[in-house]
């Protein structure tokens, strides 16, 4: 399976080459993940977007998502606190739009306190479309060692994530991936 390469203008990848998305694409569709909205990982990113509202000392609740990534970018679970433009973020986003596919081929979190400060990241089209400018997303390790996806929240202010915002990401995608094991029966 071979996807369109997308470039931004400084001639960089858009969005990464990758090689495991047929086996993910299988792995998900043994799970029955990514195929459709979840309650339950509705409710795990309205969590972790309260949470990360806490960390980072602010009014607003930021965007958080399960995002699991083929070859395109599907939000099983979605928190999208209302906005006041009416913007709307659906459930199934091109690869090219947004930081996750980097984070599950690079199989490591990434934390961007603006996303305009890394040149690499700021000409994605979803700073200019949803005014986004701060993310932090961890990747989604099965226990086969397939990166299923992602958890991440953005937002449209910058935000000094740091160290904290680090281990809130790494912590709760731990924590998902234990949801995730019990569904398979791996745990009780």
């Amino acid at each position: 399976m071979t996807y369109d390469q997308v470039y931004e203008p400084s001639g960089h990848l858009l969005t990464p080459v990758d090689h495991e998305a047929p086996q993910r694409a299988a792995r998900l569709r043994e799970l029955g993940l990514g195929q459709g909205p979840d309650r339950e990982f509705d409710e795990f990113a309205r969590e972790l977007a309260e949470a990360a509202r806490v960390l980072s000392g602010s009014d607003q609740t930021p965007f958080a998502m399960v995002n699991f990534v083929t070859d395109h970018q599907y939000l099983s679970g979605l928190y999208a606190p209302p906005s006041p433009d009416g913007v709307e973020l659906g459930r199934e986003i091109p690869l090219d739009h947004g930081y996750c596919p980097h984070v599950v081929v690079r199989r490591k979190a990434l934390v961007l306190d603006d996303v305009c400060d890394y040149p690499r990241f700021a000409g994605n089209p979803v700073v200019d479309k949803l005014g986004i400018r701060t993310y932090v997303g961890a990747p989604l390790i099965d226990r086969t060692g397939a990166a299923l996806g992602t958890i991440c929240v953005i937002d449209s202010e910058p935000r000094p994530w740091g160290h904290p915002g680090l281990n809130l990401i790494k912590d709760r995608a731990a924590d998902l991936m234990q949801r995730i094991r019990r569904r398979e029966g791996f745990l009780d």
